[in-house]
């Protein structure tokens, strides 16, 4: 298989299904659908490659400036080789088309994620790119028994994000202030509303209906963001709390109360990912009982 030829060429919405099988493949902890890759490949600023091998993409390269970074030029880039296509130079061509790509929108720093394993940790290492901080996937079984509801403290109560379809913009306040206090390498401004809506709110994937939201004096404080393949598996997207709201176990209760909904739903898999120094987040999924499954090491590099 390797003395067959390949090409980079830009992503079109045929090369949906191959592309996340790409994306997933030995992750199943990941939740990729190919409406998620379509409807990403046309925001503006996901830029989506692909390497198409005897009539199949076997891999990708997703890559864009990272718009609300206050340090300029600023870049994401991600790349994905089908496990029997490695070793044929198909990773390395689509990393550095991706490259040129991202300097020429004027990107001058890149940013990736490499899986922890020797041969994704050695491919980035032998490109040029710096190991940074670590991230933790966790899996949860939803056909296994969950922790007793934590209760619910006086004055507060739970809806879902079902209940704000017509106005998310409470939502929005509470995840741009969580968002603040995520762990990471480059600072953010806050994301814009409307680009809010488009990237977030919106996804083909987002469960309005499995994310919970904690109320107190009858403003939402907290929520715990749902995503679904649709048929078996959850991603717990994010779970945060506005800051005048911490330590009060509200984020906690929320993800109680999402995961219920996902086990009531029949999803059978629970996933998530962490910073490895989100002590307080990787406690309280330690407490559901989710293991961790696998490992991601943040990379960078000038370009």
């Amino acid at each position: 298989m390797t003395s067959q030829p390949y090409r980079i060429r830009p992503f079109a919405p045929s090369d949906a299904a191959d592309a996340a099988d790409a994306y997933r493949a030995g992750r199943p902890h990941l939740v990729v659908t190919p409406e998620v890759v379509a409807w990403q490949a046309a925001l503006p600023d996901y830029h989506l490659l692909v390497a198409e091998r005897a009539g199949r993409v076997v891999g990708t390269a997703r890559f864009g400036p990272v718009v609300e970074s206050t340090t300029p030029h600023q870049g994401f880039l991600n790349v994905s080789v089908l496990p029997g296509h490695r070793g044929a130079g198909i990773g390395t061509a689509l990393l550095a088309a991706a490259e040129r790509d991202l300097a020429a929108l004027g990107v001058r720093a890149a940013h990736g994620w490499a899986d922890g394993t020797p041969e994704a940790l050695g491919f980035a290492t032998a490109r040029g790119y710096l190991r940074g901080r670590a991230a933790r996937f966790s899996g949860l079984d939803l056909t296994a028994p969950l922790p007793p509801l934590p209760p619910t403290p006086p004055g507060v109560e739970l809806r879902t994000a079902a209940d704000y379809l017509d106005d998310p913009h409470p939502i929005y306040l509470v995840d741009i202030d969580g968002t603040r206090a995520e762990p990471g390498d480059l600072e953010l401004d806050d994301q814009p509303y409307e680009s809010w809506l488009a990237e977030i709110w919106h996804r083909p994937d987002q469960e309005h209906a499995l994310t919970a939201v904690v109320l107190a004096d009858g403003e939402p404080v907290a929520f715990s963001a749902a995503q679904t393949d649709g048929r078996r598996t959850y991603w717990s997207a994010f779970t945060a709390t506005r800051s005048t709201h911490r330590g009060r176990g509200l984020g906690k209760l929320a993800k109680a109360h999402s995961l219920r909904h996902a086990k009531a739903r029949g999803l059978t898999a629970a996933y998530t990912q962490n910073d490895a120094g989100n002590a307080p987040m990787l406690a309280i999924n330690d407490w559901f009982g989710y293991r961790e499954c696998a490992t991601e090491w943040k990379h960078s590099r000038p370009l």
